[in-house]
This record gives C-alpha cells, structure tokens and sequence, in this order.
C-alpha cells in the first residue's frame, strides 16, 4: 500500500505505482482541507445563490437553476450523459494511475468532494475493481470528462469493471468486492469528470517507458560505437562542458564508463585513417543528450499536474469562495505529450542510422555485408534493417505535434481545446516502435563486435553480449528472424540490458 501526500508525491513513486500495481490511499491528514471543502459546497447547494455546478447545468447550459431536490439527479445525469468513449479499453495498469491521480487532486481540498467518495476510490483501488474506461472521446479540454464519466460510473454502479481479470458490469464487480456504489451529491460529479488525469496517466507511462529506452540507447549506441571502430574522441568530457548541456554532459559520462577498457578502441586509436566518424557515431551526445533533457523537463511538468488540482469550480477554503477556473485544460500535458514523442522520434531515427551504418560494407569499417558470414547465399540482417527504418518514418509521422490541433465544442463554449489525451496515447505505439530499433541495433551490434576477434570489447559490454546470446544466438546461416527480434526488443524494454551494463541516467 502507497500512502499519498497530496501535492508532494515524486516521479518514483507514481512509477512504482504504475509499474508494481501496488494500491495508494491518501495520507488521513489530508481529511481535514476535504471536510472543509465539501462543507463549503453543503453550504452553497442550500443557498438562493447559482453557482456553477452545485446547482446550475453545466457548459452551455450553465445558465439554467436546478432545483435543489434535483442536486443528486443532476449529478447522476452528467456521469451518465459523458459516458461516451469508444474504442479500446485502457489498459488496466493505467486505468488505477488515473484513478490514483484523481485521489491526489481530491485530496488537495479544493474540489468539494465528501471524503466517502475518495474512501470508495481507495477501496476499489485496494480491491482491484478497475473500471473499464474506453481510450478514446477525450479533447484534453473541460477535463478529459468522456474518460473520467467511465470511471465515475463504475463508482455509481453503472458501466463496467474489471475484478480478479474479468470484465463485468460494475455494480456487479462492487459487489463481489464488497463495496457499496456511492450517491453523488452536489457537486460530486463535476469533481470527478473535470481533469487531466487521463492525458496526465497516460503521459506518465509514456514518460516512464521512453526514459528507460534512453537510458538502453546508451548502451546500444556504445555497442554499435565499438562494433564499427569509431573513435571516442568525440565523447571526451571538455568537449561536453564547454557547451553545457546536463543531457549532452550525463550521456557522454555514461558512454565512456561503458566503453572503458574495450581492446576494439584501443586497436584502432594510432594509423586510422578515418578522420571522422558519420554524425549517428560522433553526435551521439548531442543527440540523446537533447532528448534526455527534453524528457526531463516533461517529468517536471507531468510531476507538478499529477499534484495538481484541475476541476472546476474550485473551493477555496481560505477565502471561502467557489470560483469557475480553467485548470481542467490539459495544454501542459499536451505540450509534454508532443516533447516525449519529439524525444523518442529522434532517439529512434540515430538509433536507426546507426543500424544502418553497420549493415553497409562501405561504412562499416570491414564488417561483413548486412553482418552474415557468407554474405549473398545469406542476407543476414538486411531487411531487419528495413524494418527500422519503417518504424523510424512512423514515429516521426507520430511526432507531429497535437497540442496545435485545437478545434471548438460544446457549441463554442469550449472553443480551444489541449488534444493531450490522443498525444498521451499515442506514446505508447511510439516507444513500442522505438523499443524495436533497439533491438535490432543490439542484434547488429552484437555481432559486429563478435566479428572483431579475437579483440574483446569492454566489460559492461561484453556482460550485454552475454545477456543478449541467452535469448539470441549468433547468427549464421539466415533463419527465421522474427522470434530474435521479439526477444531481443522484450530485452530492451525489460531494463534487462541496461541492467547488464549498469547504465542509469537521472531524472
């Protein structure tokens, strides 16, 4: 169990959470800013005066007075009215993100919400009652509200969820956890459909994922570095310093400690008559280490919204006021959706020429044609190459920007809008895509150092061979490459090769 300070819970932890599975509960002293605020919604659903949300329509319709008897109906009519995502389900491990997400925001005190409705969301977290929540109806904007209405639902008894890996209808899924549906009262529901949490979820997990390919293109990059001869030079620290970048400094640091004591290098630093290795070899720093940095500066947005309050209206205990805001658009998110995917296009498309130079008989410093002993009966990694270069095309159509692709709804009451869900989403085929490149290029580079022996490359690196031929073997005489490509990719995205190497970048 994860016990969540609202408003000060790390990139570590909400990592863990993704990845482990284990359930959060907010920290009790946090009871305290929600009773004050939920009093203060109490209060207002009584009075004479409209306030948007508590006993007014909603969006356009806005203007309209609801009854004070109809406060309940109200909010069960809007859960049930946004229910309209489509598409596939978000995977189970993102949907319990969201919702511990959404516990962090309720928890800040500014939504209005009884602590019952966040002791149910702990409960069906603790339970592992997931809603099913369709990916797809989400603008980014007036809160991913189409998302946030299925998981809403599950918690009213409507809609679906998953328990113990069956799908079922929610209330259903309530009850065989032995959780009773919660009654929204004023205001309730507008709390929990107003927010980023879903854009904010999925661009967390995009984040984690592409941070671990960084941290494996450092390996894969020195493997390829060595399998190629190419010079080390270019990673020397002053170089590196007198720019200034941190990601250029880290990833240069990080590829000497991997190369060091490889006999490859040594061989060929006296008589070599390159001058200068392509860009995919001599840039390395400058390239990855420009996406390491973009990537952080995405951690540091995605971390301060997965703090954030952002429904609407907000309860400001303080001041004792219920004001209408924006914090429900998701233009952060967005914009850190679009960095990530600028970040794992480029990380792929150096990845991919890398590849490529080796696989090139003119380029490749005397290793074998596309990298098979008997080249021309046997192809070797010829079209594993041409895969990476498709999927390397494919993310950079992905990375186009969706931030910028506003367009007005809900009859121009929400005329701009983020597209940070479908940006958040749409990482998760792009690291897919990139994990692949690195696979294929650690194949490649695997067996262009293998070419050069009886010279042994360094320790880190040979520790990666070793890993990598557990799973893969050499490859000789061509056979059917599909299957090695599975499992060195599986390699890569398990951490398992940076594990071998012990390489580690920080946030």
């Amino acid at each position: 169990m994860i016990t969540m300070t609202p408003g000060a819970v790390t990139l570590d932890t909400l990592r863990q959470m993704l990845r482990g599975g284990a359930p959060a509960r907010l920290d009790p002293a946090a009871r305290d800013a929600v009773d004050r605020a939920a009093a203060l919604v109490a209060q207002a659903a009584a009075g004479p005066a409209a306030v948007y949300g508590i006993n007014t329509g909603f969006g356009k319709l806005a203007s309209r007075k609801i009854a004070p008897g109809d406060t309940a109906t109200l909010q069960r009519n809007l859960i049930l009215s946004h229910c309209c995502g489509v598409g596939a389900a978000l995977a189970e491990d993102r949907a319990r993100l969201m919702m511990a997400l959404k516990l962090l925001s309720l928890g800040r005190g500014a939504s209005g919400v009884r602590w019952q409705v966040i002791a149910l969301l702990e409960d069906m977290l603790a339970a592992g009652v997931t809603p099913v929540v369709p990916q797809q109806g989400s603008v980014g904007a007036s809160g991913d509200l189409a998302p946030l209405a299925h998981m809403t639902a599950a918690m009213i008894g409507a809609g679906e969820a998953t328990y113990r890996g069956e799908r079922m209808p929610a209330e259903a899924a309530l009850q065989r956890a032995g959780l009773t549906p919660v009654v929204l009262g004023p205001k309730e529901g507008l709390g929990l459909i107003n927010g980023t949490q879903f854009s904010t979820a999925n661009a967390l997990a995009g984040l984690f994922d592409a941070w671990d390919l960084a941290e494996a293109s450092v390996v894969t990059a020195s493997l390829s570095t060595d399998a190629i001869m190419g010079s080390t030079a270019p990673l020397t620290h002053a170089i590196h310093t007198v720019r200034g970048h941190p990601g250029q400094i880290d990833v240069a640091a990080a590829m000497r400690a991997t190369m060091q004591g490889s006999e490859i290098r040594e061989s060929h630093r006296d008589d070599d008559l390159r001058v200068q290795d392509p860009y995919c070899i001599r840039c390395q720093p400058q390239v990855l280490g420009a996406a390491v940095d973009v990537l952080r500066t995405a951690a540091r947005t995605l971390e301060i919204e997965a703090n954030a309050v952002t429904d609407n209206p907000l309860v400001l205990v303080d001041s004792g006021e219920i004001v209408s805001g924006g914090n429900f658009h998701a233009e952060y998110v967005g914009f850190a959706a679009d960095q990530i995917a600028l970040a794992v296009a480029e990380i792929g498309a150096i990845a991919q020429r890398r590849v490529a130079l080796m696989v090139d008989p003119t380029l490749s410093h005397d290793l074998p044609p596309f990298l098979t002993p008997e080249p021309g009966l046997n192809s070797g990694f010829m079209i594993a190459e041409v895969t990476t270069a498709a999927l390397m095309s494919e993310n950079k159509h992905l990375a186009n920007p969706c931030v910028t692709d506003s367009t007005p709804t809900s009859a121009n009451q929400e005329d701009h809008v983020s597209m940070a869900a479908h940006g958040a989403l749409r990482l998760a085929r792009m690291t897919d895509n990139l994990a692949v490149i690195l696979g294929v290029e650690l194949m490649c580079a695997a067996q262009g150092i293998e070419a050069r022996a009886p010279l042994r490359t360094s320790a880190p690196l040979a520790a990666v061979v070793a890993r990598l031929r557990a799973d893969v073997a050499t490859l000789g005489a061509d056979r059917y490459l599909a299957p090695d490509i599975d499992a060195a990719t599986a390699l890569i995205a398990s951490g398992a090769i940076t594990g071998a190497a012990k390489v580690g970048l920080a946030w």
